[in-house]
């Protein structure tokens, strides 16, 4: 058993990754860490964790865990990963891992000057759905891939959240871009040579709200948009020469609706829906993080690939300031 110490007590993390490790086959949450003793105390209790820590550093210090999740703001998950593997403890670090594709390199020399595991907790590329979506493509269901079309949004203009405050890493792109980016690249096999992009940025905040982003992967093309401050919406749909795919709730299934990919036909003469309840997208993550920490053969997110998606993120914000192509 794989055990986990969490650093802070954030609310992804009380509300859907601690359960998710306590539920898992092969790991188990021993300690929870934050500034303030009390808070951590109180989490600890709640479900039922035996250590409780006052500060990130003294849990780091304890033989207690093995690991940490880190669901801290953005701002710091760099910081606090090299630590981490500098205690020689393995790192699961929500996302983004980082908010410029080079501070990945200092993690990639964490990781290997301590021979742990650094990775980052796309959830998504464990799920069953995301694995049927590879398959089906991989498999030629839809003949040649040619376009891919996204969108994820939702509303949110609380001033104290940390998703509208640029200090703590705020913003669209880093919160819910990289999820059109990470799940196409996971399905496909491929890298984006061009982007061409819009960004609006917040007047009040500063963080950037809505983005339009045209991506050349070569063989095929990716438009999506994402926003911070639109009605609540999340689709993915992967279109070839013979058909195409629609992920319907392709990031938040329990939120946008049921776990469902539609393959339909050229002449739309058939259609097969694949549904997948309950897949618990957190739990395999965790599973999958345990059993590659511990020297299985888990596919997991390795660091060279978020370097990769950083680097398609960065590249929006750099075409977002021009008329015409980025290079990635």
């Amino acid at each position: 058993m794989l055990r986990f110490g969490i650093m802070s007590t954030a609310k992804i993390g009380q509300e859907l990754v601690v359960p998710a490790i306590q539920d898992a086959e092969n790991c188990v949450v021993t300690a929870v860490a934050s500034r303030d003793l009390g808070r951590a105390r109180k989490m600890a209790d709640r479900f039922s964790v035996p250590h409780a820590f006052g500060s990130y550093e003294e849990m780091l210090a304890s033989d207690t865990i093995d690991a940490v999740y880190i669901p801290l703001p953005t701002s710091q998950h760099v910081e606090w990963s090299i630590k981490a593997a500098d205690a020689g403890k393995h790192v699961l670090c929500e996302k983004p891992i980082a908010l410029k594709a080079g501070e990945i390199d200092s993690l990639i020399a964490a990781r290997d000057r301590n021979k742990v595991l650094i990775t980052e907790a796309y959830m998504v590329t464990y799920t069953p759905v995301w694995q049927k979506v590879r398959s089906l493509l991989a498999d030629g269901a839809i003949g040649r891939l040619r376009h891919v079309q996204g969108a994820f949004t939702y509303f949110n203009r609380d001033a104290g959240n940390m998703r509208n405050i640029p200090e703590l890493g705020g913003g669209g792109l880093p919160d819910i871009g990289v999820y059109p980016t990470i799940s196409t690249r996971f399905v496909t096999g491929k890298e984006p040579l061009r982007i061409q992009a819009v960004t609006e940025r917040d007047p009040e905040f500063g963080t950037d709200i809505y983005s339009s982003v045209k991506a050349d992967f070569g063989d095929f093309e990716v438009s999506f948009y994402i926003s911070t401050q639109m009605a609540a919406r999340q689709v993915m749909v992967f279109h070839g020469t013979e058909g195409f795919i629609e992920v319907k709730s392709p990031f938040n299934a329990d939120r946008y609706g049921a776990e469902e990919i539609e393959l339909t036909n050229r002449n739309h003469s058939e259609s097969k829906i694949f549904r997948f309840p309950d897949s618990r997208q957190y739990k395999r993550e965790a599973e999958a993080f345990a059993d590659a920490a511990t020297g299985g053969k888990a596919e997991v997110v390795t660091l060279e690939s978020s370097r990769n998606n950083q680097k398609m993120i960065d590249a929006i914000y750099r075409a977002s300031e021009k008329d015409g192509w980025e290079t990635v």
